[in-house]
C-alpha cells in the first residue's frame, strides 16, 4: 500500500480528489494531492527499515473550508496519519478559490 492510495481511499468519499493538478473543469470544492517526500528513516544491516512518506493535501475551496478542514483531520488522524503542517495558503483570486493545505506523513515497513 503506498501513501497515495491509502489517501485517495480515505478523501475520497469526503470530496473529489486528484493528484498533482485537478483534470477537467473542477468543482467548488475539491483535493489535490502532492507527493513531497520519500525518506528511508530506520536502517538495520545497512538495509532501509522504514520508508516515511509525505504528501501536501490542498484543499480548494470558493466557500467556508472549515468544517472540511475539520473533517479531512479528523479522518487522516483516525487512519494513523501524522499531520506534520496545516496553514492557509491564501485566496487566489483569479480563480475564486481558498487554499488550505495540510501535509501529512506515514510510515510503511520496506518490502524485502
Amino acid at each position: 500500500m503506498s501513501i497515495l492510495s491509502e489517501l485517495n481511499t480515505l478523501l475520497t468519499p469526503v470530496l473529489p480528489v486528484e493528484t498533482g493538478v485537478f483534470s477537467g473543469v473542477p468543482p467548488d470544492e475539491y483535493l489535490v494531492l502532492t507527493p513531497m517526500t520519500d525518506i528511508f528513516s530506520l536502517f538495520g544491516d545497512n538495509k532501509p527499515l522504514i520508508d516515511i512518506s509525505e504528501v501536501r493535501i490542498s484543499l480548494f475551496s470558493k466557500d467556508n473550508y472549515q468544517q472540511k478542514k475539520r473533517q479531512i483531520t479528523t479522518a487522516l488522524l483516525g487512519a494513523g496519519f501524522t499531520i506534520t503542517d496545516r496553514r492557509y495558503l491564501g485566496h487566489e483570486d483569479d480563480s475564486g478559490y481558498h487554499h488550505f493545505a495540510i501535509d501529512v506523513a506515514k510510515e510503511y515497513e520496506t518490502e524485502e
